[in-house]
Order: structure tokens, then sequence, then C-alpha cells
């Protein structure tokens, strides 16, 4: 019963944004349609796993959740109007479900195919009047499915605070038009997409605050859209390389933390413990991805994620081939991250010095240079640099100023051991 009911939340939460997407794209109401599409998986919880999974259960979902909104518009004679004429735009049998043998991808709404709803929403959420903070908070809501309160916790804010954030993105995005943007601003648009998805997984692999190292409700989350995405955009190399880039950072995790969640660095790593397989469709995707178009900054960080997970053991690394990857990444993306990610590339092929002089350029430069989070991983690097160099008390001073500045407990741990262990040792 335990493993029926399992795979009735993953069937319910892989269809709910494009119930969602249907019911907005037909309806235009976004916080009535949200509502009932909820009302509709809590009867869906309750009767599947008594009556059984019926043979379309997109189509059950959407015709349940139609018949709760339309008795929500009912209630007001205004959007009693607006019901009307949604529905004189709608075939009469547009709820219908298609006969057996009709492929999955047939719309529900006789329109298109109905995993392109949960693209159209995703542009939605990334609409460019919200602020990313918005965005992503809308996207894990209406796309995702996590509740106001997962998501609080998730941003370690108050579920008032977040309620009151996506109330707004809501309010904002009220009256666009349910479309996909057309070709002019298509590839901004989806660009603002994947990079609220690289947002959330980032999150959730190294939160930014917090007790925890990893939040794997959001990581997992962020890989599940991005496939999503993918199968809707099989041949779009930037989605490809997305992936890849999620899928091999995230099969290390096993090895990341230590029997108390104490933090392991990269190099530290048991190897052994990562995901093999996982390791295995990433570097697939990664060449896939290349050979989708040209090299773009996820395609980039994928094949530097790559090598990584490629070597056996840390010295193993190609870490010539890496550098080489980041040149050309820095030269396309002002990402302060890849810039310091250059910068450990540089120490490892030309010396801890040479890496310490692009780490002091970049606090010299002021790019970012404003963010505590910033300043945190420029002085953890430059701790780690001058460690390698034979300069323990500057290295000291270095990890404890990154120790103070960051919000994540288990770095600020890991980097308050390193200055402890350099203490007298005089090496």
């Amino acid at each position: 019963m335990g493993r029926a009911t399992d795979d009735i939340e993953d069937l319910l939460r892989r269809h709910a944004p494009q119930v969602l997407g249907a019911l907005v794209r037909r309806y235009g109401h976004f916080d009535p349609a949200e509502d009932s599409v909820q009302e509709a998986l809590i009867a869906a919880a309750e009767q599947w796993p008594r009556d059984g999974i019926p043979d379309n259960p997109r189509g059950w979902l959407i015709r349940v959740a139609s018949r709760r909104l339309t008795d929500r518009l009912r209630s007001d004679e205004a959007r009693r109007r607006r019901e009307e004429t949604a529905a004189a735009l709608t075939p009469a049998d547009a709820f219908v479900a298609p006969p057996p043998g009709e492929g999955p991808g047939t719309s529900s709404l006789g329109r298109a195919p109905s995993e392109d709803d949960t693209l159209t929403l995703l542009f939605l959420c990334c609409h460019p009047a919200l602020s990313p903070a918005a965005q992503i908070a809308l996207t894990l809501r209406a796309v995702g499915g996590l509740t106001t309160a997962e998501i609080a916790r998730a941003h370690l804010v108050p579920e008032a605070t977040m309620a009151q954030r996506i109330s707004r993105a809501k309010r904002t995005v009220r009256g666009t038009q349910f479309r996909q943007p057309d070709a002019r601003d298509r590839d901004q648009r989806l660009a603002a997409v994947l990079q609220v998805l690289y947002l959330i997984f980032n999150e959730g692999y190294t939160a930014t605050a917090g007790p925890d190292l990893h939040r794997t409700d959001l990581a997992r989350e962020a890989i599940r859209l991005t496939r999503a995405v993918r199968r809707l955009l099989p041949h779009e190399g930037r989605v490809t390389g997305l992936l890849a880039l999620m899928v091999l950072t995230e099969a290390r995790t096993p090895a990341r933390t230590g029997p108390d969640g104490e933090l392991i660095p990269l190099d530290e790593q048991d190897r052994a413990r990562w995901d093999r397989t996982a390791i295995a469709e990433g570097i697939a995707l990664a060449e896939e991805a290349l050979a989708q178009g040209p090299a773009g900054d996820y395609q980039l960080q994928a094949a530097i994620a790559a090598l990584h997970d490629e070597a056996e053991r840390a010295e193993d690394t190609d870490w010539p081939q890496i550098l080489a990857l980041y040149d050309v990444l820095v030269r396309r993306t002002p990402d302060p991250a890849a810039a310091l990610g250059r910068a450990v590339a540089v120490a490892m092929v030309h010396g801890p010095r040479a890496g310490l002089a692009e780490v002091d350029a970049l606090a010299g430069a002021g790019t970012s240079g404003r963010a505590e989070q910033w300043h945190y991983r420029l002085d953890a690097v430059r701790g780690h640099l001058l460690e390698r160099a034979g300069d323990p008390d500057a290295a000291r001073t270095a990890y404890r100023a990154a120790a103070d500045a960051t919000l994540s407990e288990p770095e600020a741990h890991y980097l308050r051991r390193r200055a402890d262990r350099l203490n007298g040792s005089g090496t």
C-alpha cells in the first residue's frame, strides 16, 4: 500500500502544473485556479487509493478542478461573465477524455500538447516584471507544487512573509495572457526560466543559511523541473547543459558531508561514494549539450563538472583543461562565481601565489563586492590558497573572516576548524 501511495503522489506531483496551466490558460484566474487544483489533488489522493487510478489521470484532474473553479466563478456575477466568455472560446468537448490509444501528448483541452502548459506556466512565473526572489517563490509554488510553508522554510523566512511575497507575485502577473512568448523575446524569457531553476538548485545544493549544508527537496525539485523543460525542448543546448550540470553536481552529494553533517571539500571526498550512474548520465548529457550548438554558460559549466567527476582521484583532475574552459566562461559571463572558480584553477595550474593574485584582483575590482556572500567566498578561497602557499597566520585570518561572514552553519564550522588547525602550526 505504501508503494502505491508513493506512486500516486508522484503522479499527482507530475500532473499538477499541467492541470494548473490548463485552467489558467482557459479561465485566466491564477489564485482560484490554484485553489481548485489543490482541491482536485486532495480528492484524487483520497479516491484513487480506494478506487484505482483512472485511465486518464490528467483529464480526471482537469475535469474535477474545472468543476470546482466553475463553482467559484459562478458565485460572482462579474466572474460568471468572464467564465461565459472563456467558455465561448473553448470547444464544447474540451474536457472530454481522449479515446483509448490516443497519445499522452494530446491536450485534455483540445489544444497544444498538455506539457506545453508546464513550460508556459514557467514562463509566467518567471515574468520579467517579477524580482528573482519572487520568480523563485512563484515557480516553487505553482510549478513545483511546494506549499507556502515549505518554501518559507527553505528560505528561512516566516510563512506569512513568504505568503505575502507569493501573493504580490500573483497580483503582478494577473491579467498576463497565458501563452508562450513570441520568437522575439522567447530566448530572453527562457534564459530567465533557466536562471531561476539554476538558482533553486544552487540554494538546494549549498544552502546559503541555516543548519543544513544540503536541502535535498530544493535540489531534486530543480532537477525534476529541468527534466520537464528538457522533455519539451530536447534540442535546446542551454537546457541540456543545465540538466547535465545539475546531475553531475548532485552526484557528489553522498560524499559532501561526514557522519555529523560536517562539510567535506571536493579534494578530500571519498569518490567511491559518488553516484556513478548519475555521473554517466551527466557526462552523456554534457556531451549532447556541446553538440547542440555553440557552447553557452551552462554547457561550459557542465563540461567543467564532468572533468571533476571523471577524475578517480583529486590529483588526477585535468586542471589545465578546466582552466581553459573557465577562460572561455569568464569571457562570456560577468558571474563572480565563475571568476572565482577560474582563480582556483589558476592556482592549481600555476601555483597558489598566482591564484592569490587573481583573488586580490577580484576583490579590488568591486564586482558584486558589496555582497556579504561574495566577501565570504573570496576570504574562504584566499585562506585555502594562503595555507597552500605556506602562510598559516594569514590563512587563519582569512578563514576566520569567511566563517564570520557566512550564514551557513556547516560552512562556518568547517572554516573555523581549518583556522584552528593552523593555530601554532607554523606550517
